[in-house]
């Protein structure tokens, strides 16, 4: 199949801007059938827009070259925004056959506009003019011609025409293997799913975590039977809960497993294809690797500057990690003497001994973290708090998926800002983790408001009975609204500039940021309230919480190391280097742990090789990283906001206008220290993580 299509029947909703509010997709209407004509549609109507900016006789100006390409692929915006919010959260047949046909028709779309020698050359004459004439450009459309100059050279634009050809080749197969790998590990996770026929395995999983387990055995065909459907990460949250040890293991086994099978959803030869063609990619633009490709463009600058930070960290993290599982060990014995701690043992025994320590037991916080109550009265109060922002449920306005929550967002001013879609439950057809997306992109230019989704995989309860939530689960609520805040706040011109449009490994930083708010007093006071009785939380279990913040963060840190570490080793290889057959992925990541000094039995890499979805199937190859580099930013600005009086209006208005407000417009660590008036220090890091000298 080509791109080439013929013009879009206007009978397709894409065919025109929706009419719904900001914009939003009229998914009453939108069926599967709709999106590949509009996306094929949308491609060529793209490229002939972009074929009059090239040829176009009038010497290059900012309005017929810069905001002419941000103006155009708007029906293919409209189209591939929906496309991939939708595929990501439930991912039929359908949708699947489609993103198999439409990835390397984008791939190769893309290429055609960042290696047209034309368009280029329109680029670099613009900037040479504006050099000669000393034209000061508005700050930030100066940073939007430094970007798409910088978005040419590493496109390739400057290859010859065999080197060119090759490049597009990789490019078209890298996106058909990103896309292969999601849906292996999709399926893959489902086929992994526990099944559970005796209840007394289930000693120590709460009631609503119980039926929840029943009914998606029911929905699989297994009445009376109880499924434990896995999460993405290695560690499962059942883990915590489990009193059978036996049960536990079955668990972490299916976990860890996912993908390393020999079936139909091994994803190692898939991912070894993955690394080969970004490593040759690298090469072929003249880089060592592909780990120096990615941190060239982020805010770390280098590959050597994320392997520092990363080798810095891991030797004290390994050491307390050490010391909690000596006391884990310790645990363990009283149970069953003799044994070794394994892994399927850390985050239960990491509960008994906090329960002991602290006299507070995960399983006892669930009923006081209702998931209403901890949107409306957590998440939603903290933003009102910060930045006067106010929610109203939209039930005349639908998601793609019955699941989905709409709501308005209403500025200080009582003025629309945006929509907000939530979708939190898990689903067979919805891919693991927890992530944001834009379905419309703020933007001054196009006159667009914003609409961002935040999708969780929380699971299911039976119809009538309350969500409730574990307190992992909360703070990710957190974080991903505040991902939801950064498109929702965006107050810029350009569309490429909108929101999230940042670095990788500075795109965490604001949502970490709202992490803090969950625990904030007012805050957790708020929500943190008995589903059933209406009694809050007791000021004990608040106070310890605080207090309990540094509680395993040897593992926590630990294993996020060796996840980043794998990352790296794996992007760091030359093409020859790569490993050839699949039961060689298994040897090369414990090597890789081993030389990092990162290889503790008892705790695995946050994600293994073979389901590390982030790395192989959703755009951080390389960048794993991020989290750690953006959480110091995250954490001097904790600071910032102590210093200034907390959950305070002003510093709201401070920080959104000086960085949420601000996108992609600026280079992100100047944004960074027009808030802090310095650069980022790395110390209230360490403080938080437990690994400052001691």
């Amino acid at each position: 199949m080509t791109s080439d299509a013929l013009p879009l029947a206007a009978s397709n909703p894409f065919a025109r801007a929706s009419d719904l509010p900001y914009g939003l997709p009229d998914f009453r209407e939108l069926g599967e059938e709709h999106y590949l004509p509009a996306l094929l549609a949308g491609m060529a109507e793209q490229r002939a827009e972009v074929e009059a900016i090239a040829t176009d006789p009038a010497d290059p100006t900012v309005e017929n070259t810069l905001e002419a390409l941000e103006r155009s692929g708007r029906l293919l915006h409209r189209a591939a925004s929906a496309f991939y919010v939708q595929s990501g959260a439930e991912s039929t047949p359908g949708l699947q056959d489609v993103e198999e046909q439409v990835a390397p028709l984008l791939a190769e779309h893309s290429d055609a506009i960042w290696l047209d020698a034309r368009l280029h050359a329109r680029v670099e004459a613009l900037a040479a003019r504006v050099a000669d004439d000393g034209a000061e450009l508005a700050p930030d459309t100066a940073w939007l011609l430094h970007r798409t100059r910088t978005r040419f050279a590493r496109a390739g634009v400057g290859l010859g025409e065999a080197d060119q050809q090759r490049l597009r080749a990789i490019n078209a197969e890298i996106t058909t293997l990103d896309a292969a790998f999601g849906r292996l590990l999709l399926a893959g996770a489902n086929a992994a799913a526990v099944l559970v026929t005796d209840e007394a395995e289930l000693d120590g999983l709460p009631d609503d975590a119980r039926d929840a387990a029943a009914q998606a055995a029911a929905a699989r065909g297994h009445e009376g039977a109880w499924l434990i459907e896995l999460q993405l990460p290695t560690q499962q949250s059942v883990l915590s809960l489990l009193r059978d040890r036996g049960l536990r293991e079955r668990v972490m086994t299916a976990s860890t497993t996912r993908g390393a099978t020999g079936d139909e959803h091994d994803t190692r030869s898939t991912l070894l294809g993955l690394v080969r063609l970004r490593a040759e990619r690298a090469r072929l633009l003249g880089f060592e690797h592909h780990a120096a490709y990615v941190a060239a463009d982020a805010t770390a600058g280098s590959a050597q500057a994320v392997e520092e930070m990363l080798t810095r960290l891991a030797p004290a993290a390994v050491a307390n990690a050490r010391a909690e599982a000596a006391d884990l060990e310790h645990a363990l014995q009283a149970d069953h003497p003799g044994a070794s701690l394994e892994p399927w043992d850390w985050s239960y025994y990491a509960g008994r001994v906090r329960q002991e320590r602290r006299a507070l037991d995960e399983a006892e916080l669930r009923p006081y973290l209702e998931l209403e109550r901890v949107l409306a009265d957590g998440v939603f109060l903290a933003a009102n708090r910060l930045y006067g922002l106010t929610f109203a449920e939209r039930h005349d306005l639908v998601g793609y998926h019955p699941d989905v929550r709409v709501f308005e967002v209403f500025d200080a001013d009582g003025s629309g800002l945006g929509l907000f879609l939530g979708d939190w439950w898990t689903r067979p057809a919805k891919r693991g983790g927890a992530w944001m997306n834009s379905l419309v992109d703020q933007s001054a230019l196009l006159g667009e408001a914003p609409v961002v989704v935040n999708n969780l995989n929380v699971p299911q309860p039976p119809a009538g009975q309350p969500t409730l939530l574990t307190w992992d689960e909360v703070i990710t609520l957190f974080h991903e609204f505040g991902h939801a805040l950064h498109g929702l706040l965006s107050a810029v011109r350009y569309p490429s500039q909108s929101g999230t449009s940042v670095p990788r490994d500075f795109v965490e930083y604001p949502s970490q940021v709202n992490e803090m708010w969950a625990l904030h007093p007012e805050v957790i006071r708020s929500y943190a309230v008995h589903h059933e009785t209406g009694e809050p939380m007791p000021e004990q279990w608040i106070e310890t919480l605080i207090a309990s913040q540094q509680d395993g963060e040897g593992f926590a840190t630990t294993e996020y190391l060796a996840a980043a570490l794998l990352d790296q080793a794996w992007y760091r290889l030359a093409p020859q280097d790569v490993p050839t057959a699949p039961e060689q992925v298994e040897e090369f990541e414990a090597r890789a742990l081993r030389d990092a000094g990162v290889d503790l039995r008892t705790v695995p890499p946050r994600y293994r090789t073979t389901y590390f979805n982030h790395i192989f199937g959703s755009g951080y190859s390389a960048g794993y990283y991020a989290y750690i580099w953006s959480e110091v930013l995250d954490a001097d600005t904790v600071d910032w906001f102590a210093e200034n009086g907390g959950l305070r209006r002003e510093n709201g208005d401070v920080f959104r206008a000086r960085l949420l407000g601000r996108g992609g417009s600026i280079d992100p660590l100047q944004a960074f220290r027009d808030l802090r008036g310095r650069d980022p220090h790395i110390e209230p890091l360490l403080v938080r993580r437990g690994l400052a000298a001691r």
